[in-house]
């Protein structure tokens, strides 16, 4: 068994992404629309493209990190490497430039691009440590479990950080085309400050992904691919040729298509529909869901293990998409309020319970490809997972900004035409339901049952120890 310092060091790299991921969710597309200065529709297309390059890139990222070889390791240098860079551009990405919208529209794809590369330089080779950290399989399910306990600690810090950045905001006057213009929520704010609160959390992110190069080493030794090795042209037949990895794609996609309109949709439907008083309660909604999900994150190994990882990533589908549906009929009152913020709740513990089960499912389709065809490409099997979190993210971004264009949405309004409202009350219930649904059908046909890998793991340790011998 690994020591705590490791679990808790690996725990660090996933708080730090999960800062900066968490605020490109759930406020990106406000800073881009109300602060930055983009057209919805504009915003939607820039969300879309630079996601499906991000997704893209992740398989190439995987690649290049199976085949690194370093006296660190094949994944872990990649903390050290790309930590600076990875929050240098953090704070580029929530910059306004003062210049003209043609301009600015340019800016906002090569910085938007910029970051979703360091992202994938950090990330892929971050995840793809779980399988050679430990070659334990529950002990991987634990290490996984740290992971996502420590990124809603991360998402919690930064949850916190703007919940005191709305209130340290909210009330004070700034000029604004030559006109006094009382601040009400983020949207109001001074690009500046946007600038200025992003650059505390990047230098958070920095520290957190130096402290788990620190702590965390490589026990697993992988033989590089090389001579003798499989070639990339293997591995990737190898990977499109995989059913479960496949199946398990459209639920990682499904289920963050899922959180990123929500997510997404929360500042609008706070500010829009509850009211801009309700600024502060957004923040404490947010606050909320990262405190249920890191007690999901308590439960998803027992869970787990009393009926299965496919049984568990399935009903929380399930629970996810029904109690989203229900806040569509909720009312404006303090009453529904109250319903929204248990539903909340109670959606956040089963995302935080499956969290875990999602990457650990990922390392089953690692051992599976071992098994099918002699070789796991951890990187390539694992940068998959980072590449249904983009393409889950990307889609989801681009329906709640292109809704929003569709119904008219505009940040100038007072008060929103009643189609738009509805809208952006769609964005929080029934629209995810439908992610959801469909993750439904994905997971129902992933074959890898605690049976199957139980039978797979088995051999695998036969071929395993034949190959030491």
């Amino acid at each position: 068994m690994k020591n705590l310092k490791e679990k808790i060091g690996y725990g660090f790299g996933d708080l730090s992404s999960s800062m900066f991921w968490k605020i490109f969710s759930y406020y990106l597309p406000i800073f881009y629309s109300d602060v930055f200065g983009l057209k919805p529709q504009h915003a939607a297309m820039l969300l879309l493209v630079t996601k499906l390059y991000d997704a893209i890139s992740d398989p190439v990222m995987g690649i290049i990190a199976d085949r690194t070889q370093t006296k660190w390791g094949k994944y872990r240098p990649y903390l050290l490497w790309i930590a600076v860079p990875f929050s240098v551009v953090g704070v580029m990405s929530f910059y306004t430039p003062d210049t003209t919208y043609t301009l600015k529209h340019v800016y906002a794809y090569v910085t938007y691009i910029l970051m979703m590369t360091v992202y994938t330089a950090i990330n892929v080779p971050y995840g793809a440590m779980l399988g050679v950290m430990t070659d334990d399989s529950k002990e991987k399910s634990v290490f996984s479990s740290f992971r996502m306990f420590f990124a809603y600690i991360g998402s919690f810090i930064a949850m916190g950080i703007f919940a005191i950045f709305e209130k340290s905001i909210q009330g004070t006057t700034r000029i604004v085309d030559g006109v006094e213009k009382t601040v009400q929520d983020v949207g109001d704010a001074a690009p500046m400050q946007w600038t200025g609160m992003v650059a505390i959390i990047a230098v958070l992110c920095c520290i957190f992904f130096i402290l788990c190069f620190l702590m965390t080493r490589e026990h697993v030794k992988v033989e590089p691919k090389e001579k003798g090795g499989s070639s990339i042209k293997e591995d990737i037949k190898a990977l499109v040729s995989n059913g479960p990895w496949w199946l398990l794609l459209g639920g990682g996609v499904a289920i963050l298509l899922f959180n990123s309109i929500r997510g997404g949709a929360a500042a609008y439907y706070f500010s829009n529909i509850l009211g801009t008083n309700a600024v502060l309660t957004c923040a404490v909604y947010l606050f909320i869901g990262e405190v249920a999900q890191m007690v999901g994150v308590i439960f998803a190994v027992p869970i787990s293990e009393k009926i299965g990882k496919k049984a568990t990533f399935i009903s929380v589908l399930v629970t996810v998409a029904i109690l989203s549906a229900i806040v569509w009929f909720l009312p404006n009152t303090p009453g529904g309020f109250w319903a929204l913020i248990i539903i909340q709740t109670l959606i956040c513990i089963a995302i935080g319970i499956n969290s875990p089960m999602l990457w650990s499912m990922f390392a089953d389709v690692a051992d599976y490809s071992e098994w099918k065809n002699g070789s796991s490409s951890t990187g390539l099997i694992f940068s998959s997972s980072s590449m249904a979190q983009k393409f889950g993210g990307a889609f989801g971004a681009f329906l709640l900004m292109q809704i929003l264009a569709w119904f008219s949405y505009d940040k100038d309004l007072t008060t929103q035409a009643p189609q738009t409202l509805s809208a952006i009350k769609a964005l929080m219930s029934w629209i995810p339901s439908i992610g959801a649904i469909l993750g439904l059908f994905c997971l129902s046909a992933y074959p890898l049952t605690s049976q199957k890998m139980n039978e797979i793991q088995g051999e695998l340790a036969v071929k395993r120890s034949e190959g030491k011998e």
